[in-house]
């Protein structure tokens, strides 16, 4: 199965051409993802567990294929890589909480580590054990993509973080 490269989403903010694949549901792979961030033109790697990652600037979204045959779940997992101090995790969470009220995706919530820093992880979910159509999956991966970036972005302006942003905008695939 293959994506064709018109079907697949600009980040310029142009309308999305319609997508043209198999007729009825397909259960995507890994192969599938690969193909979609290739044609995205996004770098990204596969790490130790066999998960492939797309690296940016200041966090890494994974792409994550969990469970068993008709139960299986394809994520979209973020993790933003700025720390943030213990003091400041209730403003964050009041911050984090507006943005998952107002959005669909990606829901966002905090980690704190064992020397007290505060990160964040966004992640959407879609079951695909029973198949999905392709249309469905490519422009709901890529969605969640965009919506990552919007995130981290939001997330700068709502913390009045914005030096961030001018020593080096996050555009897709930044990272080496």
């Amino acid at each position: 199965m293959s994506i064709d490269p018109s079907s697949i989403p600009n980040f310029g903010g142009q309308p999305e051409p319609e997508p043209s694949g198999p007729v009825g549901p397909v259960i995507p792979d890994q192969d599938l993802v690969k193909q979609l961030l290739e044609q995205m033109e996004l770098k990204y790697l596969v790490d130790d567990e066999g998960d492939l990652a797309a690296p940016w600037e200041q966090f890494r979204t994974y792409f994550m294929f969990r469970g068993e045959e008709d139960q299986q779940i394809f994520s979209v997992r973020t993790f933003y890589d700025r720390a943030h101090e213990i003091d400041q995790k209730l403003q964050l969470l009041e911050v984090i909480d507006d943005w998952n009220r107002r959005t669909l995706w990606p829901k966002v919530y905090s980690h704190t580590n064992d020397d007290g820093t505060v990160r964040l992880i966004g992640e959407a979910q879609m079951l695909i054990g029973t198949g999905v159509s392709l249309e469905h999956f490519v422009s709901s991966t890529v969605s969640w993509v965009r919506a990552s970036i919007e995130f981290d972005r939001w997330l700068v302006q709502q913390l009045g973080l914005e030096a961030d942003i001018e020593s080096g905008d996050d555009e897709p695939g930044d990272e080496d």
